[in-house]
């Protein structure tokens, strides 16, 4: 690296995320080339970004690592030019690209070649998306129109003590200072923002995305990875029932060597999403969550089993990826309704269409492992075979039908004694709720014994794999 740029925070990022020896700096001679305000008298070496290409595991990525010792890390015209360079290249070889964000912000004494170089960057972002993967994570500031850049990428971290990220800063908004709540801190961001996929050390964020990037694609083109499994494949999973209320543990107990890569494990707890793997092949995987369970197996949060606004925009956004990326999906459907609270309201009915929209359009392979109880139109819009799901299997213990079978039965016979409503419910239960009457009907393709979910849910996925499905031309959806 140039001016002996491995010793900087911006180059020792860049060292540590990539496999050893394998960074190779592009434009490492850049420098400023505006003289307003005397910018010329003050040294500008690769213009506080260093940029260039690598290896993760032996896959190419292109990666940028601004350096706060350079006028702050602020982005002037040829800093921005340098990433969007990477950027070029990046989908013209179909690689990753990650950016190493600690900047503080505009660089004021170039004005509107700085705010014209941005703006480059946008587009060139905007371009990229849904070719290759972008990823970035914030080790220092991220302010103003910086913060739309990590907006524009699939994935962010956050250094959880020096990451700050914001449109505006803590102090600016109306009624607030940075004492009263600091929404620029990884801790607000990542619960309450919904961008922050996961927050650490510098150490940890760069370890979540050596391993992010060995789960996806390097781009469109490349199709579902794979890598060897040692796993059984028709392992028993005995106990994965005693969980079901956490989505996120059914998950686990499937995935290869148990493992489940959660991202934005810290917003819309309720909704989980993340990615598994199953017979070494990555899958994408959304799943709804009643309660939490803590590393010991006990109990530490507990939700209401419906569909919030945040959890539908959450999993949407995650399905929307994995379909551009040809990433299969599998959902693990638990939810009896939506939320029910003014809050909610105002934004509800858009959300949940965001989420059936997100499932119904993609044409990856799609499988549906419910669970639980399953109503209404909440249970439609988690991938349900109505919307498109290639196949879907119910545990025998799971319910799925319009609503609970004892208010179903209190509706339909207000008038009836006790006796005969719990005569009434246990006949709707057989009837209608049952998940033998969903499968006689064609909604459910198999009733299926929760320890032996593993084997069928990779059966599924090995038979999709040669999945094909055309939709009608159109430029692009609405929702």
């Amino acid at each position: 690296m140039s001016y002996n740029a491995i010793e900087t925070p911006a180059g020792r990022r860049i060292a540590a995320l990539l496999d050893e020896g394998s960074f190779a700096e592009i434009g490492g001679e850049v420098t400023a080339r505006s003289t307003d305000f005397n910018l010329q008298e003050k040294k500008t070496p690769s213009d506080g970004v260093i940029t260039g290409y690598g290896l993760i595991d032996g896959n190419l990525v292109y990666v940028y690592s601004q350096d706060p010792d350079v006028l702050n890390g602020s982005m002037g015209e040829m800093h921005a030019k340098k990433i969007g360079n990477i950027y070029d290249m990046a989908i013209k070889m179909g690689a990753p690209v990650i950016g190493l964000i600690d900047c503080a912000g505009f660089r004021l004494q170039e004005s509107t070649d700085a705010l014209d170089a941005f703006g480059n960057l946008y587009r060139k972002q905007t371009n990229a998306s849904g070719v290759v993967p972008q990823i970035t994570a914030i080790f220092g500031m991220c302010g103003g129109g910086l913060a739309v850049v990590p907006g524009l990428a699939d994935f962010t971290f956050m250094e959880k003590n020096t990451g700050r990220m914001f449109i505006n800063s803590p102090n600016t908004l109306d009624g607030n200072s940075v004492s009263d709540l600091d929404t620029a801190n990884a801790a607000y961001q990542s619960s309450v923002s919904g961008l922050i996929d996961g927050i650490g050390t510098e150490n940890e964020i760069l370890e979540q995305i050596r391993s992010l990037v060995c789960m996806i694609p390097s781009n469109y083109e490349d199709g579902v990875l794979a890598e060897p499994c040692t796993d059984d494949l028709n392992r028993i999973c005995g106990d994965i029932e005693n969980g079901a209320e956490d989505g996120a543990y059914v998950l686990s107990r499937i995935a290869d060597g148990q493992i489940f890569f959660e991202l934005k494990s810290n917003y819309a707890k309720e909704m989980a999403v993340g990615f598994i793997r199953l017979n070494g092949t990555t899958v994408g995987a959304v799943a709804n969550r009643s309660r939490l369970y803590g590393p010991g197996g006990a109990a530490e949060e507990s939700y209401e089993p419906v569909l919030t606004v945040n959890g539908c925009r959450k999993a949407a956004d995650f399905v929307k990826f994995c379909d551009a990326f040809s990433i299969p999906v599998l959902s693990v459907t638990r939810a009896e309704g939506y939320a029910a609270d003014v809050e909610s309201e105002k934004n509800m009915a858009k959300a949940a269409a965001e989420l059936t929209y997100a499932f119904a359009e993609a044409t990856v392979p799609k499988v549906n492992l419910i669970t639980g109880k399953a109503y209404g139109s909440a249970y439609l819009t988690m991938n349900s075979k109505s919307i498109g799901a290639d196949l879907v299997y119910a545990w025998p213990s799971s319910e799925i039908g319009m609503m609970d079978a004892g208010m179903a039965a209190r509706i339909m016979y207000a008038d009836a004694d006790m006796s005969v409503i719990r005569e009434k419910e246990k006949e709707y239960r057989e009837l209608q709720s049952s998940p033998f009457s969903a499968a006689g009907r064609g909604y459910v393709d198999a009733i299926i014994q929760p320890s032996d979910t593993r084997k069928y849910v990779i059966g599924a996925f090995e038979m999709l794999f040669t999945k094909r499905e055309r939709r009608p031309d159109k430029k692009h959806g609405t929702v």
